[in-house]
Protein backbone atom coordinates (compact mmCIF):
# COMPACT_ATOMS: atom_id res chain seq x y z
CA UNK A 1 0.00 0.00 0.00
CA UNK A 2 0.96 3.46 -0.97
CA UNK A 3 0.94 5.77 1.93
CA UNK A 4 -0.47 9.14 0.51
CA UNK A 5 0.86 11.95 2.45
CA UNK A 6 -0.17 15.64 2.45
CA UNK A 7 1.56 18.63 0.46
CA UNK A 8 2.72 20.66 3.35
CA UNK A 9 4.66 17.23 4.83
CA UNK A 10 6.80 17.78 1.58
CA UNK A 11 7.31 21.25 2.51
CA UNK A 12 9.35 20.60 5.05
CA UNK A 13 12.13 18.67 6.73
CA UNK A 14 12.93 17.78 10.18
CA UNK A 15 15.22 20.40 12.57
CA UNK A 16 18.52 19.25 11.72
CA UNK A 17 19.27 20.28 15.18
CA UNK A 18 17.25 17.40 16.56
CA UNK A 19 19.00 15.13 13.85
CA UNK A 20 22.18 15.79 14.32
CA UNK A 21 21.45 15.47 18.24
CA UNK A 22 19.63 11.91 17.37
CA UNK A 23 22.70 10.78 15.66
CA UNK A 24 24.97 12.25 18.30
CA UNK A 25 22.76 9.72 20.61
CA UNK A 26 22.86 6.74 18.83
CA UNK A 27 27.00 7.15 18.60
CA UNK A 28 26.57 7.25 22.27
CA UNK A 29 24.32 4.27 22.29
CA UNK A 30 26.97 2.33 20.37
CA UNK A 31 29.89 3.76 22.92
CA UNK A 32 31.14 6.40 21.35
CA UNK A 33 32.70 9.09 23.57
CA UNK A 34 30.61 12.10 21.60
CA UNK A 35 30.94 15.52 22.64
CA UNK A 36 27.75 16.76 21.59
CA UNK A 37 27.79 21.53 20.93
CA UNK A 38 24.40 20.74 19.09
CA UNK A 39 21.43 21.73 21.06
CA UNK A 40 20.60 24.95 22.42
CA UNK A 41 19.76 23.43 26.07
CA UNK A 42 21.21 25.16 29.50
CA UNK A 43 23.14 22.45 31.34
CA UNK A 44 22.00 23.82 34.47
CA UNK A 45 19.21 22.38 36.71
CA UNK A 46 16.05 24.35 37.09
CA UNK A 47 16.71 26.77 40.22
CA UNK A 48 14.63 25.31 43.23
CA UNK A 49 12.39 27.95 43.71
CA UNK A 50 10.87 27.11 40.59
CA UNK A 51 10.90 23.30 40.90
CA UNK A 52 9.22 24.11 44.34
CA UNK A 53 6.62 26.14 43.19
CA UNK A 54 5.75 23.15 40.62
CA UNK A 55 5.69 20.51 43.42
CA UNK A 56 2.91 22.81 45.26
CA UNK A 57 1.04 22.78 42.16
CA UNK A 58 0.88 19.37 42.21
CA UNK A 59 0.19 18.98 46.19
CA UNK A 60 -2.62 21.58 45.34
CA UNK A 61 -4.23 19.72 42.76
CA UNK A 62 -3.75 22.25 40.22
CA UNK A 63 -3.42 19.41 37.88
CA UNK A 64 -6.94 19.75 36.14
CA UNK A 65 -7.48 21.90 32.37
CA UNK A 66 -6.65 26.13 32.65
CA UNK A 67 -8.35 27.99 30.04
CA UNK A 68 -6.86 27.57 26.57
CA UNK A 69 -4.11 30.90 26.35
CA UNK A 70 -3.41 30.60 30.09
CA UNK A 71 -4.63 31.05 34.18
CA UNK A 72 -5.26 34.25 34.81
CA UNK A 73 -2.10 34.74 37.25
CA UNK A 74 0.07 33.10 34.65
CA UNK A 75 -1.18 36.30 32.16
CA UNK A 76 -0.70 38.70 35.39
CA UNK A 77 2.90 37.50 35.39
CA UNK A 78 3.65 37.75 32.20
CA UNK A 79 2.64 41.13 32.04
CA UNK A 80 4.56 41.98 34.87
CA UNK A 81 7.57 40.63 33.46
CA UNK A 82 7.05 43.71 30.21
CA UNK A 83 6.22 45.94 32.35
CA UNK A 84 9.47 45.51 34.41
CA UNK A 85 11.75 44.45 32.14
CA UNK A 86 10.46 46.31 28.80
CA UNK A 87 8.13 48.71 29.95
CA UNK A 88 5.42 47.52 27.87
CA UNK A 89 1.53 47.16 29.41
CA UNK A 90 -0.29 44.31 27.93
CA UNK A 91 -4.05 43.65 29.17
CA UNK A 92 -4.86 39.47 29.61
CA UNK A 93 -6.48 39.77 26.36
CA UNK A 94 -3.26 40.47 25.01
CA UNK A 95 -1.51 37.17 26.26
CA UNK A 96 -0.92 34.05 25.59
CA UNK A 97 0.22 31.25 26.76
CA UNK A 98 1.47 28.22 24.88
CA UNK A 99 3.22 24.99 24.55
CA UNK A 100 6.71 26.69 24.37
CA UNK A 101 7.94 29.82 22.17
CA UNK A 102 7.50 27.36 19.38
CA UNK A 103 3.81 27.02 19.19
CA UNK A 104 3.59 30.42 19.74
CA UNK A 105 5.61 31.10 16.31
CA UNK A 106 3.48 28.82 14.88
CA UNK A 107 0.47 30.24 15.90
CA UNK A 108 1.43 33.73 14.60
CA UNK A 109 2.05 32.03 11.35
CA UNK A 110 -1.54 30.30 11.16
CA UNK A 111 -3.08 33.19 12.60
CA UNK A 112 -1.76 35.86 10.16
CA UNK A 113 -0.81 33.97 6.64
CA UNK A 114 -2.98 33.48 3.28
CA UNK A 115 -1.41 31.01 0.92
CA UNK A 116 1.26 33.00 -1.53
CA UNK A 117 1.40 35.46 1.78
CA UNK A 118 5.18 36.45 1.99
CA UNK A 119 7.51 35.98 5.46
CA UNK A 120 10.52 37.65 5.36
CA UNK A 121 13.02 36.37 7.27
CA UNK A 122 16.90 37.52 8.19
CA UNK A 123 19.53 34.82 7.72
CA UNK A 124 21.32 33.51 9.38
CA UNK A 125 17.43 32.41 10.87
CA UNK A 126 16.13 30.01 13.59
CA UNK A 127 16.08 26.84 11.78
CA UNK A 128 12.17 26.56 12.52
CA UNK A 129 10.83 30.11 11.01
CA UNK A 130 10.48 28.84 7.36
CA UNK A 131 9.30 25.52 8.09
CA UNK A 132 6.49 27.06 9.78
CA UNK A 133 5.62 29.83 7.11
CA UNK A 134 5.65 26.96 4.41
CA UNK A 135 2.98 25.05 6.48
CA UNK A 136 0.80 28.25 6.94
CA UNK A 137 0.72 28.35 2.68
CA UNK A 138 3.19 31.53 3.36
CA UNK A 139 6.70 31.56 1.17
CA UNK A 140 9.60 31.99 2.85
CA UNK A 141 12.22 35.19 1.41
CA UNK A 142 15.56 34.50 3.14
CA UNK A 143 17.32 38.20 3.40
CA UNK A 144 21.63 37.36 3.54
CA UNK A 145 23.69 39.02 5.79
CA UNK A 146 27.56 38.56 6.20
CA UNK A 147 29.99 38.77 8.88
CA UNK A 148 30.73 42.62 7.96
CA UNK A 149 26.82 43.37 9.22
CA UNK A 150 27.34 41.01 11.99
CA UNK A 151 24.78 39.28 10.66
CA UNK A 152 21.90 41.74 11.01
CA UNK A 153 20.00 43.04 7.84
CA UNK A 154 20.22 46.79 6.87
CA UNK A 155 17.26 49.44 6.20
CA UNK A 156 17.91 48.83 2.27
CA UNK A 157 17.73 45.33 2.57
CA UNK A 158 14.65 44.87 4.04
CA UNK A 159 12.60 47.76 1.46
CA UNK A 160 14.28 45.56 -0.95
CA UNK A 161 12.55 42.27 0.05
CA UNK A 162 9.09 44.24 1.00
CA UNK A 163 6.75 43.10 -1.84
CA UNK A 164 2.77 43.83 -1.92
CA UNK A 165 2.29 39.99 -1.06
CA UNK A 166 5.18 40.83 2.36
CA UNK A 167 2.53 39.99 5.57
CA UNK A 168 4.79 39.29 8.10
CA UNK A 169 8.35 39.60 9.53
CA UNK A 170 10.47 37.79 12.14
CA UNK A 171 12.72 39.35 14.14
CA UNK A 172 15.50 37.68 16.76
CA UNK A 173 17.59 39.26 18.51
CA UNK A 174 19.37 37.74 20.35
CA UNK A 175 19.80 35.91 18.16
CA UNK A 176 19.73 32.13 17.12
CA UNK A 177 22.16 31.04 15.77
CA UNK A 178 24.94 34.23 15.49
CA UNK A 179 24.83 35.12 19.15
CA UNK A 180 24.28 39.10 17.64
CA UNK A 181 22.20 41.75 18.89
CA UNK A 182 19.96 44.42 17.27
CA UNK A 183 21.08 48.19 18.53
CA UNK A 184 17.87 50.48 19.43
CA UNK A 185 19.42 52.55 16.91
CA UNK A 186 19.29 49.77 13.99
CA UNK A 187 16.21 48.75 15.24
CA UNK A 188 14.84 52.65 14.91
CA UNK A 189 16.51 52.44 11.02
CA UNK A 190 14.09 49.09 10.16
CA UNK A 191 11.39 50.78 11.84
CA UNK A 192 11.73 53.43 9.54
CA UNK A 193 11.16 50.78 6.30
CA UNK A 194 8.03 49.23 8.10
CA UNK A 195 6.10 52.61 9.08
CA UNK A 196 6.28 52.70 5.09
CA UNK A 197 4.07 48.96 4.60
CA UNK A 198 1.39 49.14 6.91
CA UNK A 199 0.31 45.40 6.26
CA UNK A 200 3.23 44.24 7.23
CA UNK A 201 3.38 42.37 11.03
CA UNK A 202 6.58 41.80 12.85
CA UNK A 203 7.13 38.71 15.30
CA UNK A 204 9.64 40.06 17.56
CA UNK A 205 11.55 36.61 19.01
CA UNK A 206 12.95 38.03 22.20
CA UNK A 207 13.51 34.23 23.40
CA UNK A 208 17.77 35.22 24.80
CA UNK A 209 16.22 38.51 25.66
CA UNK A 210 18.42 38.19 28.96
CA UNK A 211 21.28 36.36 27.95
CA UNK A 212 23.29 39.16 26.94
CA UNK A 213 26.33 41.18 27.79
CA UNK A 214 26.26 43.96 24.95
CA UNK A 215 27.67 47.44 25.69
CA UNK A 216 23.69 48.82 25.73
CA UNK A 217 20.62 47.25 26.99
CA UNK A 218 18.04 44.96 25.13
CA UNK A 219 16.02 46.81 23.19
CA UNK A 220 13.16 45.54 20.64
CA UNK A 221 11.46 46.97 17.71
CA UNK A 222 8.21 48.22 20.06
CA UNK A 223 10.83 49.93 22.17
CA UNK A 224 12.51 51.33 18.92
CA UNK A 225 9.54 52.61 17.55
CA UNK A 226 6.04 52.59 19.58
CA UNK A 227 3.87 53.00 16.40
CA UNK A 228 4.88 49.45 15.31
CA UNK A 229 2.92 47.72 18.52
CA UNK A 230 -0.08 47.65 17.06
CA UNK A 231 0.73 45.16 14.49
CA UNK A 232 4.06 43.43 16.70
CA UNK A 233 3.58 40.27 18.29
CA UNK A 234 6.02 39.62 21.05
CA UNK A 235 7.41 36.47 21.92
CA UNK A 236 9.25 34.93 25.06
CA UNK A 237 9.63 31.77 26.88
CA UNK A 238 10.87 30.52 30.34
CA UNK A 239 13.12 27.70 28.84
CA UNK A 240 16.74 29.55 27.88
CA UNK A 241 16.31 32.30 30.80
CA UNK A 242 15.61 29.50 33.37
CA UNK A 243 16.87 26.64 31.98
CA UNK A 244 13.28 25.46 32.04
CA UNK A 245 13.40 23.63 28.09
CA UNK A 246 11.64 20.68 29.18
CA UNK A 247 8.53 22.32 30.51
CA UNK A 248 7.57 23.54 27.09
CA UNK A 249 6.12 26.92 28.51
CA UNK A 250 6.18 30.07 26.34
CA UNK A 251 3.80 33.50 25.04
CA UNK A 252 2.91 35.84 22.82
CA UNK A 253 1.43 39.10 23.77
CA UNK A 254 0.21 41.46 21.33
CA UNK A 255 -2.55 43.23 19.29
CA UNK A 256 -6.06 41.54 20.60
CA UNK A 257 -7.24 40.40 17.54
CA UNK A 258 -4.07 38.50 16.45
CA UNK A 259 -4.22 36.85 19.97
CA UNK A 260 -7.48 36.10 19.63
CA UNK A 261 -7.39 34.03 16.34
CA UNK A 262 -4.04 32.29 17.76
CA UNK A 263 -6.34 31.19 20.63
CA UNK A 264 -8.89 29.54 19.09
CA UNK A 265 -6.20 28.06 16.83
CA UNK A 266 -4.58 26.63 19.85
CA UNK A 267 -7.72 25.94 21.14
CA UNK A 268 -8.35 23.04 17.89
CA UNK A 269 -4.89 21.66 18.69
CA UNK A 270 -3.29 21.22 21.89
CA UNK A 271 -5.35 23.50 24.26
CA UNK A 272 -3.49 24.41 27.27
CA UNK A 273 -0.03 24.37 28.08
CA UNK A 274 0.62 21.97 30.92
CA UNK A 275 -1.19 22.99 34.42
CA UNK A 276 2.05 22.54 36.49
CA UNK A 277 4.87 24.13 34.10
CA UNK A 278 2.25 27.27 33.91
CA UNK A 279 3.11 27.12 37.76
CA UNK A 280 6.43 27.35 37.49
CA UNK A 281 6.92 29.22 34.94
CA UNK A 282 4.57 32.06 37.28
CA UNK A 283 7.32 31.44 39.47
CA UNK A 284 9.96 32.17 37.65
CA UNK A 285 8.92 35.55 36.58
CA UNK A 286 7.81 36.65 39.82
CA UNK A 287 10.43 35.14 41.95
CA UNK A 288 14.06 36.12 42.50
CA UNK A 289 15.57 37.13 39.68
CA UNK A 290 19.35 36.26 40.82
CA UNK A 291 19.42 33.09 39.52
CA UNK A 292 19.61 34.32 35.64
CA UNK A 293 22.97 36.73 36.39
CA UNK A 294 24.58 33.24 37.86
CA UNK A 295 23.76 31.90 34.36
CA UNK A 296 24.55 34.89 32.31
CA UNK A 297 27.81 35.05 33.87
CA UNK A 298 28.93 32.04 33.13
CA UNK A 299 27.71 31.94 29.51
CA UNK A 300 29.67 34.92 29.11
CA UNK A 301 32.98 33.24 30.35
CA UNK A 302 32.39 30.09 28.11
CA UNK A 303 31.59 32.78 24.83
CA UNK A 304 35.15 34.38 25.31
CA UNK A 305 36.94 31.15 26.13
CA UNK A 306 35.41 29.68 22.85
CA UNK A 307 35.45 32.40 20.44
CA UNK A 308 39.30 32.44 21.35
CA UNK A 309 39.84 28.77 20.68
CA UNK A 310 37.78 28.72 17.97
CA UNK A 311 39.96 31.73 16.12
CA UNK A 312 43.54 29.30 16.76
CA UNK A 313 42.14 26.57 14.37
CA UNK A 314 43.29 26.84 11.27
CA UNK A 315 40.55 27.36 8.55
CA UNK A 316 38.20 29.44 11.43
CA UNK A 317 36.77 32.53 11.57
CA UNK A 318 34.34 33.35 14.66
CA UNK A 319 33.28 37.01 15.52
CA UNK A 320 32.28 37.53 19.35
CA UNK A 321 28.73 37.49 19.90
CA UNK A 322 26.53 39.60 21.84
CA UNK A 323 24.34 37.02 24.06
CA UNK A 324 23.12 33.86 23.54
CA UNK A 325 24.90 30.73 24.29
CA UNK A 326 25.88 29.96 20.48
CA UNK A 327 29.34 30.48 18.47
CA UNK A 328 28.62 31.08 14.50
CA UNK A 329 32.12 30.21 13.31
CA UNK A 330 32.77 30.89 9.42
CA UNK A 331 34.46 27.44 8.40
CA UNK A 332 35.25 28.18 4.86
CA UNK A 333 38.79 27.89 5.30
CA UNK A 334 38.65 24.42 7.18
CA UNK A 335 36.30 22.89 4.43
CA UNK A 336 38.75 23.70 2.01
CA UNK A 337 41.26 22.19 3.90
CA UNK A 338 39.77 19.06 4.39
CA UNK A 339 38.49 18.55 0.86
CA UNK A 340 34.99 18.00 2.05
CA UNK A 341 31.58 19.34 -0.29
CA UNK A 342 30.23 22.02 2.35
CA UNK A 343 29.67 22.91 5.69
CA UNK A 344 27.46 19.75 5.82
CA UNK A 345 29.74 17.38 5.06
CA UNK A 346 31.69 19.17 7.59
CA UNK A 347 29.55 18.57 10.26
CA UNK A 348 29.10 14.78 9.32
CA UNK A 349 32.93 14.32 9.17
CA UNK A 350 33.44 16.01 12.67
CA UNK A 351 31.08 13.96 14.47
CA UNK A 352 32.49 10.74 12.74
CA UNK A 353 35.95 10.88 12.62
CA UNK A 354 35.94 13.79 16.04
CA UNK A 355 33.12 12.66 17.11
CA UNK A 356 31.83 16.44 17.68
CA UNK A 357 28.56 17.24 17.18
CA UNK A 358 27.88 20.45 15.71
CA UNK A 359 24.68 21.98 13.44
CA UNK A 360 25.88 23.14 9.88
CA UNK A 361 25.37 26.68 8.87
CA UNK A 362 23.09 25.56 6.05
CA UNK A 363 20.39 24.84 8.43
CA UNK A 364 20.10 28.52 9.30
CA UNK A 365 20.53 29.60 6.11
CA UNK A 366 24.17 30.58 6.28
CA UNK A 367 26.37 27.84 4.25
CA UNK A 368 30.02 27.93 5.11
CA UNK A 369 29.17 28.08 8.89
CA UNK A 370 28.68 25.93 12.13
CA UNK A 371 26.41 27.01 15.16
CA UNK A 372 28.21 25.88 18.32
CA UNK A 373 26.14 25.87 21.76
CA UNK A 374 28.07 26.45 24.73
CA UNK A 375 25.24 25.49 26.80
CA UNK A 376 27.00 22.80 28.30
CA UNK A 377 30.40 22.40 30.60
CA UNK A 378 33.70 23.84 30.22
CA UNK A 379 35.47 20.70 30.44
CA UNK A 380 33.20 19.14 27.47
CA UNK A 381 33.97 22.91 25.19
CA UNK A 382 37.70 22.36 25.72
CA UNK A 383 37.50 18.50 24.82
CA UNK A 384 35.54 19.59 21.81
CA UNK A 385 38.04 22.57 20.38
CA UNK A 386 40.55 20.14 20.99
CA UNK A 387 39.38 17.80 18.76
CA UNK A 388 38.04 20.14 16.10
CA UNK A 389 41.81 21.75 16.06
CA UNK A 390 43.62 18.05 16.06
CA UNK A 391 41.12 17.12 12.93
CA UNK A 392 42.15 20.15 11.27
CA UNK A 393 45.67 20.03 11.62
Amino acid sequence: MTTELAARVRRIKPSPTLAVTARAGELRAAGKDVLSLAAGEPDFDTPDHIKEAAKRAIAEGRTKYTPVGGTATLKKAIALKHERDNGFHFKPSQIIASTGGKQACYNICQALLDDGDEVVIPAPYWVSYPAMALLAGGVPVSIDTTAETRFKITPDQLERAITPRTKLLFLNSPSNPSGMVYTKAELEALAGVLLKHPRVFIATDDMYEHILWAKEPFADIVNACPQLADRTVVISAVSKTYAMTGWRLGWACGPEAVIKAMSAIQSQSTSNPNSIAQAAAEAALTGDQSCVGTMVAEFHKRHDRVVAGLNKIPGVRCLSGDGTFYAFPNVEGLIQHLGVQDDVELATKLLDDALVALVPGTAFGAPGHLRLSFATSQKVLDGALERIAKLAN
